[in-house]
């Protein structure tokens, strides 16, 4: 089951049929609105628009716990992330679909991002944070679609909800970021957590602002783009599941979250953590 997680102008796709509404309760607080069971060509996922349907939710406010945590709880194993940043390279264009392999955070360390505390102990590896296995497939479906796509390079994620200054966008230039947004992190983290890879379809839909020679990033060009760079995101996620488990297949991240990196011996757990950590543990 591949969970999909859309985010700025990502929020529906014309061409799926809604086979349930899914309960948005979790132990963490409800998931964004709009989740749902779906279907595509015959094929069923889960999908949950990352800010909710009608995009009520700031990139701090989502409940990036529930919406991971229900995913898994659903029978997720992949969580497919799609979303829109700006580009901090000159080669990056609008249009193109990047998949970063790296990360750096710059949110302001307000956002629940681990599932661990409150009596729970556990160290992951972020080293490589993306299922570069699915990566790599996701690249040549892109490819066959006639999308000119990347793979590799670092998403950096900052808090927003409002675009860089200049100085900040050459900032980030020189820390090796090549593309921007506000969303991904802590979500490949909480992914990591939960044993489910996790497969980030990044499209770009502007410039930010470091170069003065271009016109700064605007919400108009931002949404201009974003409706472009949809009808390709479909084409790309069609693929990923005509694949099926075919997609992750040798990929190891179920074995990197909590189910390896848990310190807290299991019967140590505290009683109220026990059932939701039955899940996040398989």
């Amino acid at each position: 089951m591949l969970g999909i997680i859309g985010g700025s102008g990502f929020e529906k796709f014309d061409d799926f049929q809604t086979v349930e509404t899914l309960a948005r309760e979790t132990p963490f607080g409800p998931t964004s609105s709009g989740f749902k069971r779906i279907k595509i060509d015959g094929v069923e996922a889960l999908f949950l628009p990352r800010h909710g349907e009608n995009h009520e939710v700031l990139p701090t406010e989502v409940n990036y716990r529930a919406n991971i945590y229900a995913m898994k709880l659903n029978g997720a194993r992949a969580i497919a992330s799609f979303s829109a940043v700006g580009s901090l390279r000159a080669e990056l264009h609008p249009g193109q679909l990047v998949i970063p392999l790296q990360y750096i955070d710059r949110t302001k360390g307000i956002r629940e991002h681990t599932f661990c505390g409150d009596g729970i102990v556990g160290h992951m590896s972020l080293a490589t944070p993306v299922c570069e296995v699915a990566a790599r497939r996701i690249l040549s479906f892109a490819h066959e679609e006639k999308i000119k796509a990347h793979v590799g390079g670092t998403y950096i994620c900052i808090e927003g909800p409002n675009f860089s200054t200049y100085a900040e966008s050459l900032l980030y230039r020189d820390l090796g970021a090549d593309i921007i947004g506000m969303t991904n992190f802590p979500e490949y983290a909480l992914a990591r957590e939960a044993g489910l890879s996790y497969l980030p379809c990044s499209f770009v839909t502007d410039f930010d602002c470091w170069d003065r020679s271009r016109p700064h990033v605007t919400l108009d060009e931002v949404l201009r783009t974003m409706r472009e760079n949809n009808a390709k995101g479909f084409k790309i996620l069609r693929r990923m599941l005509k694949a099926g488990p075919g997609l992750i297949e040798g990929c190891h991240c179920a074995d990197a979250g909590l189910r390896g990196g848990l310190m807290t011996p299991r019967d140590q757990i505290p009683q109220k953590h026990q059932e939701w950590m039955r899940v996040l543990l398989g």
